[in-house]
């Protein structure tokens, strides 16, 4: 049996396992002067997660996981 806590925890893991591909589309809709609302609905992903890759693209310049 699986607990709110543990429901969160998942959720929260599978955002950050997103593929290069849907950073960069999630980019490029952002770059076509989409809202975050608009790209959440049409990539079916939570806003907090599309705000994120927007923001983290914004201070580092790069859709990467792992900046070396």
């Amino acid at each position: 049996m699986q607990t709110a806590s543990t429901n969160i925890c998942e959720r929260m893991d599978r955002s950050r396992e997103l593929s290069e591909f849907k950073r960069c589309t999630v980019i490029g809709c952002h770059l076509s002067n989409k809202s975050i609302c608009e790209i959440s609905w049409l990539l079916k992903l939570p806003q907090s997660t599309v705000s994120g890759i927007i923001t983290k693209w914004k201070q580092l310049g790069t859709t990467a996981t792992h900046v070396k």
